[in-house]
């Protein structure tokens, strides 16, 4: 008898830690998958983070670093099957703000349980994007150095007006322009009107000292040459790129968004419009499962 009870008392404990361990922990949690495609490392000081949209507001579904997939996050069962949206952003990864930076990258909504996301209406159509540019060097005086600076501007009609037609960026982007000098890209500046001066106009270091240069964004490379670069140099052969970057941005070097990239031809002709081609990533994908 006295075994009996023992038996008994145990199972009755077992039923009872079962049940307090569903009391104690009533989130029932569901898979999400990301399959997404084209991502670059952030580095160390950022980091992407996954939102869904309920009910209109944004709730995380976790931050990531490593950009091979597929990739497997828990989320709250009913927070998820409620969900129209994904979105993916790009944080901080010391981050004070609960909300999701301006910088997203990625969004589309659910059509049952996948999410077919890019980077399109979020940061911005580049599908027909274009762009001209020219080599001359107008900060400074000497005229025997004019292949050593590129400016997007077209001054074919014999007046400047801009050379890149590119759309306006959603908060949290600035297009880049750069030089691929050996494989090592060096900025020309960021941007965010094509048709305006760039942020690095009055502050670049390679500029000459006779003038800012005209009001379009682009870059003399004369003065101040980087370690194994000399300048004034010929820019003929080189690679320019057009990249979209997050603001503030995740690291000195392009980012994997560049929709205009175009080599300069070994016979370019100075103050002569030339133009540039499609870049190597106009867009980011994936699709998003729960």
């Amino acid at each position: 008898m006295m075994i009996r009870k023992v038996i008994l008392a145990v199972i009755a404990l077992g039923f009872l830690t079962v049940s307090c361990s569903d009391d104690d922990n009533p989130v029932k949690t569901s898979r999400l998958t990301l399959n997404l495609d084209g991502l670059e490392a952030l580095g160390t000081d950022y980091v992407y983070e996954g939102w869904i949209i309920v009910d209109g507001s944004p709730v995380s579904t976790g931050t990531f670093s490593s950009v091979s997939f597929p990739q497997i996050f828990t989320v709250d069962s009913e927070q998820l099957e409620k969900a129209t949206t994904f979105v993916l952003s790009i944080e901080p990864a010391v981050d004070p703000d609960p909300a999701p930076a301006a910088t997203k990258v990625l969004a589309g909504d659910f059509s049952g349980d996948e999410a077919n996301v890019n980077s399109n209406g979020i940061v911005g159509d580049f599908s027909t994007s274009s762009g001209k540019y020219i080599l001359a060097t107008p900060t400074d005086t000497d005229d025997t150095n004019e292949e050593s600076g590129v400016w997007f501007l077209d001054n074919s009609s014999g007046s400047p007006v801009a050379g890149l037609n590119l759309p306006a960026l959603s908060a949290g982007w600035k297009y880049e322009g750069w030089v691929v000098f050996d494989g090592t890209p060096i900025t020309t500046g960021t941007f965010t009107a094509v048709n305006a001066a760039d942020d690095n106009a009055a502050t670049s270091m390679f500029k000459g000292d006779a003038n800012n240069g005209p009001a379009y964004p682009g870059e003399d490379y004369l003065q101040n040459a980087l370690a194994g670069l000399t300048f004034p140099t010929d820019l003929k052969g080189k690679t320019i790129v057009v990249s979209v970057e997050p603001d503030p941005d995740n690291s000195p070097a392009p980012f994997t968004l560049k929709p205009l990239a175009h080599m300069v031809p070994a016979d370019a002709m100075t103050h002569t419009a030339i133009m540039m081609g499609d870049g190597p990533v106009k867009s980011l994908a994936g699709v998003v499962s729960r």
